[in-house]
């Protein structure tokens, strides 16, 4: 039997179409969960790569413009190997997708050290879908 066109043109068009909003999820949480492997085992420029080359950082010093300057912003935190601020975690809160490639991610960032001691705050996170994957374009974070 053959395929009549319109058959055909909603077969493309469902296979172009963007990615549900729960799989764009988990696409994000897995890579904000490799970025936090990277933080935990002292590896920047692992750590960094969930960032966009044009990603903003907006913090409580102010705003930090590229990937490069965001890694340098870090680089204290990295010595000898490992990450001296402590062990970093993600809780995601909730989500607002924006349009067919963005997604804003709310979630709590918690450091913990050996000795119990450590750090949370908030942030929230504007992830664009671009050709490498899912990266950062926006971090709000406190």
């Amino acid at each position: 039997m053959p395929i009549e066109p319109l058959a055909l043109t909603l077969a493309i068009a469902v296979a172009a179409a963007p990615a549900p909003a729960a799989d764009a999820h988990a696409r994000i949480e897995a890579v904000m969960g490799a970025s936090a492997a990277a933080w935990n085992a002292g590896q920047l420029d692992r750590f960094v790569a969930v960032y966009a080359e044009d990603a903003v950082y907006i913090g409580k010093d102010g705003l930090v413009s590229g990937r490069r300057a965001i890694a340098d912003r870090y680089r204290p935190s990295f010595a000898n190997g490992t990450n001296e601020r402590g062990r970093l975690s993600f809780r995601t809160l909730g989500w607002r997708t924006v349009g067919p490639a963005h997604e804003l991610m709310y979630a709590r960032w918690t450091l913990s050290r050996a000795d119990g001691s450590g750090e949370t705050g908030m942030t929230t996170l504007l992830f664009e879908r671009r050709p490498e994957g899912w990266r950062i374009i926006t971090d709000h974070s406190s």
